[in-house]
């Protein structure tokens, strides 16, 4: 490789990978994670158990359906 090439790689490098600063990011993260912490759960919907109940009672009432949902997935 010849040094003009390699000061063009050398730049290009440059301007494609950003530094990386080893200083302390621009804001404190502790209050975002204790206001994570405090958020409720994520609840599911009734809807989504009657759903369940209905593949669960497919699935124990014809047990050949079972294929066919895999094949659906």
């Amino acid at each position: 490789m010849k040094a003009g090439e390699r000061e063009r790689m050398m730049n290009l490098l440059k301007a494609a990978l950003p530094r990386v600063e080893e200083d302390e990011p621009a804001r404190d993260l502790w209050p975002a994670v204790l206001k994570r912490m405090d958020a409720p759960a994520v609840t599911v919907p009734w809807f989504d158990w009657a759903l369940l109940a209905g593949l669960v009672g497919l699935v124990a009432v014809a047990p050949a359906s079972i294929p066919v949902l895999l094949y659906y997935l």
